[in-house]
């Protein structure tokens, strides 16, 4: 360990709408959802992460906790519980030495689309956190480095990264994004197709998290896939008695409650390779498209975008971890990828 570590402590920080990733010395130290719960009585922190997440539809109203989901369509939509929520995960790397406190260089990745207005929300949520310099890096070219995709190289390469609140569509040479697209239609809005869904057709009321575990257990692009899932039994409400209830469901009831959202992020694809150069459209004629993020795990998610482009496409290994992975190697070479970074 060099003299200059023990001044420094660098992290990586995926600050996404459903789930925060940090990274340390390459190790993921949290990774944990973006909610915070707060005492209303003392303004106090009572939970953040999986701790939070628990609480999440079971505080009822005017109770003394409540939670908050502070970043929404991928950017921060709450201040002061976005601080908070940043300070407590900082706090859970553990990497505090015994006899300084290191300054924080951190690098932070942020949605392709972001305002000014909301990247400085970002930079100064940060800095009030403790980082005593911070840089940014915009997500989709995150999601390519961590990839192990060529960046700097000249050959043009597409990557669809599907977050919690956005879907980035960019195609990427020579450092640049050459083209881009950037949709607030992700996970939280799939989620939300298959809240209304359950309400619709089956008169169920479900939270958030019920039908984010919907979409895992059952969640699907098309509706024939070649290995379904089980069917799987949902608890609720039911609106009709007001009584709790439970339902069984298959994926292709969900795969048609996402076709509307699944289409515009299809239609991102189209704009973005309808805008790209034409050698780079010879490039990803050749290399295909490549998918990261949490939503690129939806399953026949590839061969439903596979059969618009009429273009290979790839689900990137780990995809969930694509984008910190990428942040924290940005940072660790940051002499090398220093120009796709910003102050």
């Amino acid at each position: 360990m060099g003299l200059f570590s023990l001044f420094t402590r660098e992290i990586a920080i995926d600050l996404g709408t459903a789930n925060t990733v940090i990274l340390h010395d390459n190790k993921v130290v949290v990774d944990e959802p973006s909610i915070i719960a707060i005492n209303s009585r003392t303004k106090s922190v009572a939970a953040v992460g999986k701790k939070a997440l628990m609480m999440e539809g079971k505080t009822g109203e005017g109770g003394e906790i409540y939670t908050v989901r502070p970043l929404r369509n991928g950017v921060i939509a709450d201040f002061q519980p976005t601080e908070l929520m940043l300070r407590e995960f900082i706090k859970m790397t553990n990497t505090k030495h015994s006899f300084i406190t290191p300054a924080m260089k951190m690098i932070i990745c942020i949605p392709s689309g972001i305002t000014e207005v909301e990247e400085r929300a970002v930079r100064e949520s940060a800095e009030q956190a403790g980082a005593k310099e911070v840089r940014l890096i915009y997500e989709p070219m995150a999601a390519a480095i961590g990839s192990g995709i060529d960046v700097l190289g000249a050959n043009g390469n597409m990557i669809i990264d599907i977050g919690g609140g956005t879907s980035e569509v960019a195609v990427i040479a020579l450092g640049n994004i050459a083209s881009k697209k950037s949709v607030q239609v992700a996970g939280d809005k799939l989620n939300s197709d298959i809240k209304d869904f359950m309400r619709r057709e089956h008169n169920l009321d479900i939270g958030i998290p019920t039908a984010e575990q919907i979409k895992i257990n059952v969640g699907a692009a098309i509706t024939q896939l070649d290995n379904p899932p089980s069917d799987y039994e949902v608890y609720g409400r039911d609106l009709v008695h007001g009584i709790p209830r439970s339902v069984m469901i298959n994926y292709q009831e969900i795969a048609t409650a996402l076709n509307n959202s699944i289409n515009s992020i299809e239609d991102a694809v189209m704009q973005a390779l309808n805008v790209t150069p034409p050698e780079l459209s010879a490039d990803i004629f050749k290399t295909g498209i490549y998918l990261a993020g949490g939503g690129s795990l939806l399953r026949g998610l590839d061969k439903r975008i596979n059969k618009i482009t009429q273009l290979p496409v790839h689900v990137v290994d780990d995809p969930l971890r694509a984008v910190a992975r990428g942040t924290a190697i940005a940072l660790k070479n940051i002499d090398k990828f220093e120009s796709l970074t910003k102050y």
